[in-house]
């Protein structure tokens, strides 16, 4: 069997770190486990272990000047309730966070079990008040007691502003587990005008001790693995929950939704409501992170520049004007001058330097701002392993250009933040819709590939120009690289790379003679939907390179806000999760500019 004491001393302690070595040596040697509190105000403590190692060490703390009369209250357990043994050192050994309460100089009168039980059995007129926390009192109280209604004893200043005034003139006997929060709740209450107030001296479990179960139901919460006793001070068979610490009774552990260490029927959630209880938190701080833009806010950016290998050897100034034909020398001299072109170590380079191929060099901005762009991105799904979201336009995915801070990528690191979620597949700037990301590099080695291997079905709404012949109808025009100052590609039947899209009419609208249409690209070209719509004579509407006006060289690919949007939406996306293995599906709400045209 093991002892198990709970017992605590007010008095006015000092070296209080070389009183944790000593203690905590005493109790590692004697094979004890459990938690000792010492704080400026006194000790607070909860053992376990063999009889006569729990009588030595109370022996040692008796020893210690003001702790002469510590008063351990005994009862035992056919296991060890502790997992460790911690000694620690807090500002008090009951938390209360009220000045001026001291209980080693002054406390209120102290009234005995057995004088409690006189009273209570003549029917004397007194009123009964818990101090313990509501998940304490839900195991058991005397029969008509008052609870505090309280989470935490810090709470309890609150309670007593809560009391009827006129009990302030009647006898008040409070009580909690084993007297300590009592020794704080007396004089507080008497500063607050209470002029009859007694506390139960040893509390719950000195009661028990000393006359039983009499005018009580139930049995006392303990703060530790036996979670409850009954008034023989035997342990119980309650339990308590890991996951919102509610103790639970023996029927209440039968209940379905007691999961340990998950759930119990009082905090159990179903995981439909989990995952959106998440995704509404998560929301939460998406939406306070755009607002205002972080890009509009004025930043030191660092633009890298590392040094291809065709340009090892080079000075920096040819190997810039290499790489940045389109900016002229003057461009990089002004920089240089001003010191804003610096190497790894932050120190200024110039123009002349002779640089290796791997080399690192940055230039230096200060005091950027961003242009604006769509922000309001909507969480549709999260998990363990993936997120999904619906990317308004325009707003970059990635950093680059004009744009660092106001880019999806951006808001997910600072949202998810130790964590990064990394898109799966690319949307242009000016293209909204579904997006799903991986947590982990794990997950993104299982899902990356499905986009490379055309395994993910996707499904866009487009609206073009002009109406099509045919309700369906397939493109397989071969795409080529990278061939206009906007980024674009073209149409390249000869050298392209092999690509594949399927379209279908959703509806036609004659007022401006445009359609909207499903596409599936069946291969993943950049560009794809839009060059082959093009191609076919039906370029999309608001399309800045591919559509009816033709791009200007120098032409952002990032529209402006207030411009009239690219019609063309990430729709649907399906997929093997990367998980789980189940093929898994996801659909975005239409955008402004197809809805009231769906069948």
């Amino acid at each position: 069997m093991f002892a198990n004491i709970s017992c605590y001393q007010f008095a006015r302690l000092s070296a209080l770190p070389s009183l944790k070595t000593e203690l905590l040596a005493a109790c590692k040697q004697r094979n004890l486990k459990g938690t000792i509190l010492l704080a400026p105000e006194g000790i607070n403590l909860f053992l376990a272990g063999p009889r006569q190692a729990v009588d030595e060490v109370v022996a040692l703390i008796r020893a210690i000047p003001g702790l002469e009369n510590l008063a351990p209250k005994y009862s035992q357990s056919d296991h060890q309730p502790f997992s460790r043994m911690l000694v620690r050192l807090k500002k008090e050994i009951i938390a209360f966070g009220v000045d001026g309460i001291d209980p080693a100089a002054r406390t209120s009168p102290k009234l005995k079990a057995t004088e409690l039980k006189q009273w209570l059995d003549a029917g004397k007129p007194v009123t009964l008040l818990d101090t313990r926390n509501d998940y304490e009192v839900k195991l058991g109280t005397f029969r008509g007691a008052v609870p505090a209604g309280i989470d935490s004893f810090r709470d309890f200043p609150q309670a007593v502003a809560r009391l009827p005034e006129e009990l302030k003139r009647q006898p008040v006997v409070m009580f909690c587990t084993g007297g300590i929060r009592c020794e704080k709740a007396g004089p507080f209450m008497e500063r607050e005008g209470f002029e009859e107030i007694y506390q139960l001296d040893g509390g719950i479990l000195k009661y028990f001790e000393e006359v039983g179960g009499d005018h009580y139901d139930g049995e006392c919460f303990v703060f530790d693995q036996r979670v409850g006793v009954d008034p023989a001070l035997r342990e119980s068979a309650s339990a308590q929950c890991h996951h919102c610490q509610t103790p639970l009774t023996a029927e209440e552990q039968e209940h379905p939704h007691y999961q340990p260490p998950q759930s119990c029927p009082y905090c159990y959630v179903p995981d439909a409501e989990k995952e959106r209880l998440a995704r509404a938190e998560r929301q939460a701080r998406l939406d306070a992170l755009v607002d205002p833009l972080p890009g509009s806010l004025p930043y030191d950016n660092r633009r890298p520049f590392t040094v291809p290998g065709v340009h090892d050897g080079a000075t920096l100034g040819e190997a810039l004007r290499a790489v940045f034909p389109h900016l002229p020398r003057d461009h990089w001299q002004a920089i240089i001058e001003e010191r804003r072109m610096v190497d790894s170590k932050d120190q200024p380079v110039n123009l002349e330097r002779v640089v290796r191929a791997g080399e690192y060099y940055a230039q230096l901005q200060p005091a950027q701002t961003e242009p604006a762009v769509n922000a309001n991105v909507r969480l549709v799904h999260e998990d363990e392993a993936i997120v999904v979201l619906a990317k308004p336009a325009p707003l970059p995915m990635h950093p680059g250009g004009r744009f660092q801070r106001n880019t999806l990528d951006y808001f997910l690191a600072q949202v998810y933040a130790p964590h990064h979620p990394r898109p799966a597949h690319r949307l242009d700037a000016n293209t909204s819709g579904l997006v799903v990301c991986s947590r982990t590099r794990r997950i993104a080695s299982r899902l990356q590939p499905q986009f490379t291997a055309g395994q993910v079905a996707k499904t866009y709404l487009v609206r073009v120009h002009g109406r099509p012949v045919e309700k369906s109808f397939t493109c397989e025009a071969a795409i080529g690289g990278e061939s206009g100052p906007g980024g674009n590609r073209s149409i390249d039947p000869v050298n392209g790379r092999e690509a594949r899209t399927e379209f279908a009419v959703v509806s036609y609208r004659e007022s401006d003679d445009t359609t909207v249409l499903e596409a599936k690209p069946l291969t993943g070209r950049t560009h794809q939907i839009r060059l082959h719509l093009q191609h076919l004579g039906h370029p999309v509407v608001g399309d800045p390179l591919y559509g009816q006006t033709p791009v200007r060289p120098g032409d952002p690919g990032t529209l402006p806000v207030d411009a009239p949007p690219l019609c063309l939406h990430s729709w649907k996306l399906s997929f093997a999760h990367p998980l789980t293995g189940a093929r898994v599906a996801y659909e975005d709400e239409p955008p402004a500019w197809v809805q009231g045209q769906m069948a």
